[in-house]
């Protein structure tokens, strides 16, 4: 793949051409693309096993953008397909071999001191998984939340290893390639990315405060509630 990250400065060159009529990008989404450039289609593979595990940046962000890059001919397109599910999928698995090995309630307080991941998470996704079965590791691919964490109630329920990963690698491309494809279409328009990337950066900001704004509300519930029940431990 070629790079071309300007290190010196914010913003980035992210089309193919003259440099000179390239436009560039900035904010959040340009800081995303000078990642996913500089790390290539392999980056994009370790962005998305990260993100199944602990999700830093979801990969609504991740994907897109990186069939951005592809469709202006930064990157190859199928690799990046290939590469990302193939990051899902072994992200799966860490999760599937936690819950199968460490077990769910230990891996589950475990995971949830790390910041913005929150215990009732992983609860959900486990009741979702015990509502549906097996076939809750595919349809979960596409429900936000449930889509990271569905694999640790699989691994801790002993889910054949075959079927959990057949279920994942076909959902997780299903998923990865409507993403990708979706940035591709735009990178082949990228004389208007600064319009693109603007409306982006807006849209991840209002996400992230979004975000943010229902970790705290539900980290302060249920402190209120564990000080409820421990001023009343007889439920009086």
């Amino acid at each position: 793949m070629t790079t071309a990250v300007a290190r010196a400065t914010p913003t980035m060159t992210v089309a193919a051409g003259d440099p000179a009529q390239d436009p560039e990008t900035g904010g959040l989404s340009g800081l995303v693309l000078q990642l996913i450039d500089a790390l290539g289609e392999w980056g994009v593979a370790l962005m998305l096993f990260i993100e199944t595990v602990f999700p830093p940046i979801p990969s609504e962000v991740i994907l897109p953008l990186a069939g951005f890059l592809a469709g202006a001919g930064r990157m190859d397109l199928v690799l990046v397909l290939v590469l990302a599910t193939l990051g899902s999928w072994l992200g799966a698995l860490v999760l599937y071999w936690l819950g199968a090995v460490i077990g769910f309630e230990r891996t589950t307080r475990w995971l949830g001191k790390l910041p913005l991941v929150d215990e009732d998470d992983f609860r959900k996704a486990a009741d979702w998984f015990h509502r549906h079965g097996k076939s809750a590791v595919f349809f979960g691919r596409f429900v936000p939340v449930v889509r990271s964490l569905i694999s640790l109630p699989a691994g801790a329920d002993r889910m054949h290893l075959g079927t959990f990963s057949v279920f994942t690698i076909i959902a997780s491309g299903i998923w990865n390639g409507a993403l990708v494809l979706l940035g591709a279409a735009f990178g082949t328009q990228y004389d208007r990315v600064e319009q693109y990337t603007e409306w982006i950066d807006r849209a991840l900001y209002v996400v992230i405060a979004v975000v943010v704004v229902t970790f705290v509300v539900r980290r302060v519930r249920r402190a209120r509630r564990s000080r409820r029940v421990g001023a009343d431990p007889a439920g009086d």
